[in-house]
């Protein structure tokens, strides 16, 4: 289960949801336990199947209006996706000289994904599509090795976002109305309360303030970790050999009441695969330190979960169902088992449950230290995905992942 190819399955198209169920709660939720077994439950029955005791620990990113729609002064669409602030780049001038036009003195520069016709040029002025007179961008250096461009903008650009921006959904979702006013409330959490995503934890799209409530009442505790999904959200797995992938970077935060909640003892049951890479980063940060526990504080990740990992933290996982050959199914086949996950995915298409960021959840018990059974050649399931389905030759939905 070294390949990328022995993470492929088979999807029919009509099993990506385009739209959220009509209530947040109103999932389907296939239970798979320690020995394997499946069950096939609806997502609130998740309260009685958790632990008691259980410290329920959710992922309180926000994701931001960070897709933003430009035209060059040719009059060519560029769509820009906002990613990180940054300082400005060594040897900048600075506002209002040079090339990079005539700018405030509060402009700020950011790291963005850009979509266009043609490559972005140094100086390359972007005005805000149906914008006010004026408002505009420039791009002020190049493509990064990565395909991103930084790019300067005339004043606050979160507010800017806040006006003109879009959510960004992934391509996957293909509505020829885009984003709606729907969307801004159910592709955030409810939990949600840190800007900073571009990309929702979506095993947390499911649960409502009541289902909240309701778990606190069972004498669960919820722990808040933050960490904003970013970029490394739109890289495929491009080698073969998984164990030469190279992970993307993203930023993460553990309160110290969370890490002592998560190393009390008590059965710790991660709300998304992004609630996993950072419990598990933050005790391997920990380790290297010579310390027991989780580390305390902002960190980032590079962390690849696959089968052979040693989990430290979590003990339980509640998550979407994931693309095809992607990093995220490889955490869930590392954490549960690769021949248990690849089965309950195959059981999970039978029975037409919904894939991706707005389809159904599973809730999964981990199989301990060292998850994931080896496989031999003939326990590989599937040869690929249906180009059917929306996913290109790789078996990938666009190039953006964006489920949890």
């Amino acid at each position: 289960m070294r390949l990328r190819s022995d993470y492929h399955y088979e999807l029919p198209p009509e099993l990506i949801a385009q739209r959220p169920a009509a209530e947040r709660d109103a999932s389907r939720l296939l239970v798979l336990d320690r020995a394997g077994a499946l069950s096939d439950r609806r997502f609130p029955d998740l309260i009685e199947l958790m632990p008691p005791d259980a410290v329920v620990v959710v992922n309180d990113t926000q994701v931001t209006p960070a897709r933003l729609r430009t035209r060059k002064a040719s009059g060519g669409a560029v769509e820009l996706l906002f990613l990180e602030q940054e300082a400005a780049p060594a040897g900048e001038q600075g506002p209002g000289s040079g090339t990079a036009g005539e700018l405030s003195a509060g402009c700020e520069y950011w790291r963005c994904m850009a979509k266009s016709s043609k490559p972005l040029r140094p100086g390359a002025s972007l005005s805000v599509e149906g914008g006010a007179a004026g408002e505009q961008v420039m791009v002020v250096r190049g493509r990064g090795d990565d395909g991103t461009v930084l790019v300067a903008v005339d004043g606050d650009a979160q507010a800017l976002l806040a006006r003109a921006g879009e959510l960004p959904l992934p391509p996957y979702i293909a509505r020829s109305e885009g984003p709606t006013a729907g969307d801004a409330e159910r592709y955030q959490t409810v939990f949600a309360r840190v800007p900073g995503a571009v990309a929702a934890p979506t095993a947390g799209l499911h649960f409502t303030t009541e289902m909240m409530s309701a778990l606190r009442a069972r004498g669960c505790a919820i722990a808040p970790i933050t960490l904003h999904v970013g970029p490394g959200t739109f890289a495929p797995v491009r080698a073969e050999r998984i164990d030469d992938h190279a992970m993307h970077v993203e930023r993460y935060e553990i309160s110290a009441e969370t890490a002592a909640l998560v190393t009390s003892g008590r059965p710790v049951v991660a709300i998304g695969t992004t609630s996993v890479r950072a419990l598990e980063s933050a005790a391997l940060a920990a380790a290297a330190q010579g310390m027991p526990g989780v580390a305390v504080g902002p960190g980032q990740t590079e962390l690849f979960i696959s089968p052979g990992f040693r989990f430290r933290v979590v003990d339980w996982l509640v998550t979407n169902f994931h693309l095809p050959e992607s990093t995220l199914l490889m955490l869930v086949c590392g954490f549960a088992g690769y021949g248990s996950v690849m089965r309950a995915y195959q059981h999970a298409v039978a029975a037409g449950y919904r894939f991706f960021s707005y389809g159904d959840a599973m809730l999964i018990e981990g199989v301990g230290e060292g998850s994931g059974e080896g496989i031999g050649e003939g326990e590989r399931v599937g040869q690929g995905v249906g180009e059917s389905a929306g996913l290109d030759e790789r078996g990938r939905a666009g190039q953006r992942e964006g489920t949890d």
